[in-house]
């Protein structure tokens, strides 16, 4: 309720800035119109470190460390590449000292939309995104006894994590267009957000081999009387709030070519990671208003 009350008083404040000085609001191009997008997107860290493999999240390096199915391969693999000593005697003495910060990498986006403007500068849309996410971070591979993990006296070994994410944004907004003179406008739009987050990764490198830490052992450590189970997504359902600002050119008899920033505040449906958090993306809209040639 919070957003809404945000975002209706922001709405009233944009209405009166877009007036003319006699209070006539400008007009613009009015009927309906259909839009793709394309840009980059840049997502809250917050929501990366579910793929971190930290203890209490859905999917642990510890899990997969310290299994029979994974662990004696990868100690095996430590000990014959001359990376750990004999004080590591097994698979059970491997730990983890340092958990990664995960971050997402900056992303592409793209999307295809409707608009309906009226004769008084305002309209709505609705839009479709999608785009795939990757998060990046690294941790430290260390030794329960906290000596003589590696040779040489070094005592960790710097190990990748990545995590890959599908997600969609469905965009619902008030919108308010201005003329700003020749074929210039600008364009402001405020609305709600819904989306909706699919993992499809997460994985581990450890000296140059991959493990997945995806869970699919219904939260037991892999062996080989476990078995694995059929893998459901761990991502959902979030909603949010956003806020676009575009700047246009319009193309008379066809629609205009837009630059636009968006700003989101939405939460997204990570278990244990679904805080509130800011998202922002970069981007180039081309709409068509003439549907003649159909």
């Amino acid at each position: 309720m919070k957003h809404v009350c945000v975002l209706l008083a922001a709405l009233l404040a944009m209405t009166s800035a877009l007036a003319d000085d006699d209070g006539v609001p400008r007009r613009g191009y009015s009927g309906l119109s259909v839009f793709a997008n394309a840009g980059t997107v840049w997502a809250d860290g917050t929501n990366a470190n579910f793929y971190s493999g930290r203890p209490g999240n859905v999917n642990t390096i510890l899990r997969v460390l310290h299994s029979e199915t994974y662990g004696t391969q990868i100690w095996n693999d430590l000990k014959n590449s001359g990376l750990i000593s004999d004080a590591v005697g097994n698979y059970s003495q491997l730990t983890v000292s340092e958990y990664p910060e995960m971050y997402y990498r900056t992303s592409w986006q793209i999307g295809l939309g409707i608009r309906y403007d009226y004769e008084n500068g305002f309209g709505w849309l609705l839009r479709f995104d999608m785009m795939r996410l990757r998060a990046t971070g690294a941790f430290n591979l260390s030794s329960t006894n906290g000596t003589g993990i590696l040779s040489g006296n070094h005592q960790y070994i710097r190990c990748g994590m990545l995590g890959k994410e599908d997600r969609i944004n469905i965009d619902l907004a008030l919108t308010r267009t201005v003329d700003l003179g020749g074929n210039l406008c600008l364009e402001l739009d405020l609305g709600l957000n819904l989306n909706n987050a699919k993992v499809k990764e997460n994985l581990m490198e450890i000296n140059g081999s991959t493990y997945s830490i995806l869970d699919v052992w219904n939260g037991q450590s892999p062996s080989s009387s476990t078995g694995s189970y059929e893998y459901v997504n761990q991502g959902g359902l979030g909603w949010g709030v956003f806020m676009s600002g575009l700047v246009g050119y319009r193309i008379e008899g066809m629609g205009a070519i837009k630059a636009g920033y968006t700003c989101y505040h939405t939460k997204t449906n990570l278990k244990g990671y679904n805080s509130w958090g800011w998202h922002h993306s970069l981007f180039v809209r081309f709409e068509i208003n003439n549907f003649s040639f159909f």
